[in-house]
């Protein structure tokens, strides 16, 4: 490549960071500059790279397989600036930004002690993590892993099981003392359910009242499983609740334990591209360690 026809660091950068964000405005306040700025330098390095880097959708700005190619070469670039501030320390290729979305219980108790750990051994390394149930995507914008729940439908990434948790039926004590404790499932239909909001739910593994209580009525729905977990301890219902939350809480009572203990999968998902990135790598090994190290609270107590 001619040198006068070489991408600019700083435009590599400027594409890093609407990939982060989905958004020119976003990635604008980000690196302190304004919208037409943003919009000049990915368009100057389109010009130099011969073809489109992003193309536009209905979440946002989203790669390109060029785009995506551009941009791990700004996600090294950005790991090499990160060890200026280390002197003459021998770099460490553990470092810079990695982006990834997982559900809530998952950042909560898996990734967030996993990112821990790994950042006291690499602590030039930031994680961003963007909580969500959602599905997998054949783009997301920004992402370098998502850890979703069921088999993701996707051709262009790498998906690999992490493990499985159980969800179980719950409710308080106190509420079990003022309405009484059910018995059968039948007796359990009789009660309102504490879940996902079902028009908004996206993960088919996660429509399971459908199935299990289809006769069982919506008593308070979010799409926050902590909200579900604080909501049935309010009382507002039985809760279809993840093991792993309710179990900590020892004024819940795990219902019907032999009848209701539902098994799902994590699944890791990355591009093949995104993985062989040290930092990312690195993440998803300590995600998969965690994974395994937390099986028996995955699977709750009765599961």
């Amino acid at each position: 490549m001619d040198a006068a026809k070489r991408p600019r660091a700083d435009d590599l950068l400027v594409l890093l960071a609407v990939a982060r964000t989905g958004r020119y405005t976003s990635a604008a306040t980000h690196l302190g500059l304004d919208h037409t700025t943003v919009a000049r330098r990915i368009a100057a390095l389109e010009d130099v790279l011969g073809g489109r880097v992003v193309a536009q959708s209905a979440t946002g700005w989203e790669l390109t397989d060029l785009g995506r190619s551009a941009a791990e070469t700004g996600g090294r670039i950005e790991a090499a600036l990160s060890q200026l501030d280390g002197g003459a320390e021998t770099p460490d290729p553990v470092s810079g930004v990695v982006r990834m979305s997982a559900t809530d219980g998952f950042s909560a108790y898996i990734a967030a002690p996993a990112v821990a750990a790994l950042r006291i051994a690499h602590p030039r390394l930031t994680v961003e993590i963007v909580a969500a149930t959602r599905r997998a995507a054949e783009h997301r914008a920004g992402l370098d892993l998502e850890v979703v729940v069921g088999a993701p439908q996707t051709r262009r990434a790498h998906a690999v099981k992490l493990g499985t948790y159980t969800l179980g039926m719950y409710a308080s004590r106190d509420y079990l003392a003022r309405v009484g404790t059910p018995n059968t499932a039948a007796e359990l239909e009789q009660h309102q359910l504490v879940y996902f909001v079902d028009s908004m739910l996206q993960v088919d593994a996660l429509d399971l009242p459908r199935r299990l209580v289809p006769r069982m009525q919506d008593g308070l729905t979010s799409t926050n499983v902590f909200v579900h977990v604080e909501a049935t301890r309010a009382g507002a219902g039985i809760g279809l609740l993840p093991c792993f939350a309710a179990d900590r809480h020892p004024d819940l009572v795990r219902l019907l334990p032999t009848v209701f203990a539902e098994k799902l999968p994590y699944y890791l998902v990355a591009r093949p591209e995104s993985l062989r990135l040290p930092a990312v790598s690195a993440l998803a090994a300590a995600l998969r360690a965690q994974t395994r190290a937390s099986k028996a609270m995955l699977d709750g107590a009765s599961g």
